[in-house]
């Protein structure tokens, strides 16, 4: 009995191995959370510039409202140069503490590290070897700083007012304070943009939690912030960039990227603009051949037959007769549209984009997002890539009295594609702009 348990001991103890090695193999997964630089009054986030090294705190938690906040437990911090291949400075092991996901405080790096010139043994941490005084700072579970044990996040220091290096004939004298580089306010924000016209006009309104991102005038990246945002940094040039989001139909009605430079005597004001695009009533080319098509009226085939409709041979398009016969014409015409002639397929979308407009269903007034016509010189386009559908149904239909036949080949026929297009995108509720913000969120 007593050979037979050692032996299922045994036999527990290999199954339980061969379970077990394999996670020892594998890699630590990422922390949750997120850390991020701060200053004494520990209440900033990413307040990434900085006049002097002292000035610069760290504190972590969860990356944003609701999400993980970091593994609860003891963390080592070292400072290196941007690259992490140089370490300018290194705590003890357990230096910071977490508790519930967060820091238990925030910590001035210089009173927790020690510089790596004295081989970790006074406080403080050495300058960093990039021209444009930037660093990266490192909190980490695992004290070698592995990367799925580590939270990073960087930061630049400009200390005007370096100490001189003495001389063997001068006279010592103390060293001068350093003085405090002057800062100037910054604000960005967005602005939604019903009207596409590039202007924050009366009433249009701004947007909460758009995301951007601000560099120093050398490239440095140096934080990223939500709209809208007001911070007191330090004078000089920067370049704010507005980010793109997840939803595709978004687009910006400013520049993505703008150049400003902040002063101590004024706010300087940064804006974007921005519209997103989608339904706007519209019924497509299927259903005017089916359920839509009993609607069409006398008065329906007296407007189609003012347009320059024209047939897959370039010949024109009439619908005479009853009402009845002419909308058997009508179904017949769109059934049979195809992109052999380009005009033939132009005509077939123009026809049942105004009927949508005849019928209500769609604002005559209303602007798409159509910028694959600015190439074409389309009258009514707007330089943002914006025009109506009164416009867009006019252009379709002087391009159809100049260019009745765009086989492949023709030299008409891409600009056609572009009309036909824009109008097949709005007969299918793409591409018209909407009254106010669209739902919007942003990857990592």
């Amino acid at each position: 009995m007593k050979i037979t348990s050692h032996i299922n001991t045994l036999i527990a103890v290999i199954v339980a191995g061969l379970f077990l090695a394999p996670s020892a193999l594998r890699a630590a997964p990422p922390l949750s959370g997120a850390i991020f630089t701060t200053d004494s009054t520990c209440t900033s986030v990413n307040v990434n510039i900085y006049d002097n090294k002292e000035d610069v705190y760290i504190d972590g938690g969860p990356d944003h409202p609701g999400s993980a906040g970091l593994p609860d437990g003891s963390y080592c911090v070292q400072v290196t140069d941007p690259s992490g291949h140089t370490v300018l400075g290194m705590s003890d092991p357990g230096a910071v503490t977490v508790v519930g996901g967060e820091f238990v405080q925030c910590y001035q790096l210089t009173s927790i590290l020690k510089t790596g010139s004295s081989g970790f043994t006074v406080f403080g941490y050495d300058d960093t070897p990039n021209p444009g005084g930037e660093y990266k700072v490192w909190v980490s579970t695992d004290c070698n700083f592995d990367n799925n044990s580590s939270k990073t996040d960087n930061f630049q220091v400009r200390n005007t007012n370096p100490t001189p290096t003495p001389t063997p004939t001068a006279t010592p004298t103390a060293t001068p304070s350093p003085t405090p580089c002057p800062k100037g306010w910054a604000c960005v924000t967005m602005f939604y943009d019903a009207n596409a016209n590039g202007i924050q006009d009366n009433g249009e309104q701004e947007i909460t939690g758009w995301q951007f991102a601000v560099f120093a005038h050398d490239n440095l990246h140096l934080t990223n912030k939500e709209t809208p945002k007001c911070q007191y940094v330090l004078v000089g040039d920067y370049r704010a960039h507005a980010r793109g989001p997840s939803e595709l139909n978004w687009t910006y009605t400013t520049p993505i990227d703008v150049d400003f430079d902040v002063d101590t005597d004024y706010t300087e004001e940064v804006t974007f603009g921005t519209v997103c695009v989608g339904s706007g009533g519209g019924f497509t080319i299927g259903y005017w051949n089916t359920s839509g098509l009993p609607l069409a009226t006398k008065s329906d085939f007296t407007a189609l037959n003012a347009l320059n409709l024209v047939t897959g041979q370039g010949t024109a398009q009439d619908f005479t007769g009853t009402a009845a016969q002419s909308r058997a014409s009508l179904k017949q015409f769109l059934l049979g549209a195809n992109a052999t002639n380009m005009a033939n397929m132009l005509s077939a979308e123009l026809a049942a984009m105004k009927l949508n407009v005849l019928h209500g269903f769609v604002n005559g007034s209303a602007l798409i997002y159509a910028p694959a016509l600015s190439p074409c010189g389309t009258a009514g386009l707007s330089s943002l890539g914006f025009i109506s559908i009164n416009d867009l149904m006019t252009a379709s239909n002087q391009s159809l009295f100049d260019h009745p036949s765009t086989p492949d080949g023709s030299p008409d026929r891409a600009c056609q594609q572009g009309l036909k297009n824009a109008l097949n995108d709005a007969n299918n509720n793409k591409n018209f702009t909407q009254s106010s913000p669209c739902t919007f969120t942003f990857g990592n």
